[in-house]
């Protein structure tokens, strides 16, 4: 089955009655009526297809990314700027249910510079910045954005090394982790995986997609970071992921680009920007996506 947007048929700010499917079978075709339903926030980003701003990255889920220095993917949540990472297929809601739902990451940082664990241990579901940003921090977003975060299975997989792109997705979502360290986590907010940051990248014409994601995280060039629009010039940024050889080692994103990781999880000198998974009924109800436009959010 595959879903289509009719854009002639939607009027400004309303995007009911556009959205049709299609079956295809055994030298049969099914085009329906347009269907009185309004997508899904999901629906709308996936109806875009393969763009030069939306790429496909080709794992086992087949998630649809933003990729490039700035696309246009910022929605307002909580009446604050996030940005779309991607939609993304297979998400647990902690049940075993399994749905395609939008990840999202606020724009601006949470904090600066804080600790990733106060109490020097990489393990998520204990650290001290997973208390706070599940804690004070999700208390205080208002009630009707609270409503559309979907509570999350994240796998919390680790590497021993530096790798690319790939590598780190496949990790992330397996059961390699530091002896003793939880292999996954139910809750409301995480931070971005290495893989996240990888897969945002748009290449450049001298240094293809391709050939970044073929690119150890740990070499990230100029070509591939300066058109990632997960990259940040100013601060260095934590990701979810730990080093599994060490009960204290966090890898995150420095300002120069490239990823490292940290052997104090205490250090205070990297930032951290929440990131989750809206619920899968969540709808677009306005905007274009752009920095001064973006999105709108409804359930």
């Amino acid at each position: 089955i595959s879903l289509i947007v009719d854009e002639s048929l939607a009027t400004e700010g309303d995007t009911s009655k556009v959205l049709s499917y299609k079956i295809e079978g055994t030298g049969l075709v099914h085009e329906s009526q347009p269907i009185n339903k309004d997508p899904t926030a999901a629906e709308i980003i996936l109806a875009k297809g393969e763009t030069d701003e939306l790429k496909y990255d080709n794992t086992t889920d087949n998630n649809l990314r933003y990729v490039g220095a700035n696309p246009n993917n910022y929605v307002s949540f909580n009446n604050e700027l996030w940005r779309i990472i991607g939609v993304f297929n297979n998400i647990d809601d902690g049940t075993g249910k399994k749905e395609t739902r939008l990840k999202i990451i606020r724009n601006e940082p949470y904090s600066i510079g804080i600790a990733w664990d106060s109490n020097n241990i990489d393990d998520w579901t204990t650290s001290s910045l997973q208390k706070e940003l599940n804690g004070s921090y999700l208390n205080s977003i208002q009630s009707s954005y609270k409503d559309m975060i979907g509570n999350t299975k994240w796998q919390l997989g680790g590497l021993n090394d530096y790798s690319t792109t790939k590598a780190f997705y496949d990790a992330e979502r397996e059961t390699n982790v530091y002896s003793g360290h939880a292999t996954e986590w139910i809750g409301s907010i995480g931070l971005m995986y290495p893989s996240d940051y990888g897969y945002a990248t748009s290449g450049s014409q001298t240094f293809s997609r391709e050939n970044c994601l073929a690119t150890s995280l740990g070499s990230f060039s100029r070509e591939c970071y300066s058109n990632d629009w997960l990259y940040n010039s100013s601060y260095h940024q934590w990701t979810l992921t730990h080093h599994v050889w060490y009960s204290f080692s966090i890898f995150y994103v420095q300002s120069s680009g490239t990823l490292t990781f940290g052997q104090n999880v205490t250090w205070n000198g990297v930032s951290a920007s929440p990131a989750l998974y809206l619920s899968s009924n969540v709808k677009i109800t306005g905007g274009a996506g752009s920095e001064g436009n973006p999105y709108t959010l409804s359930l």
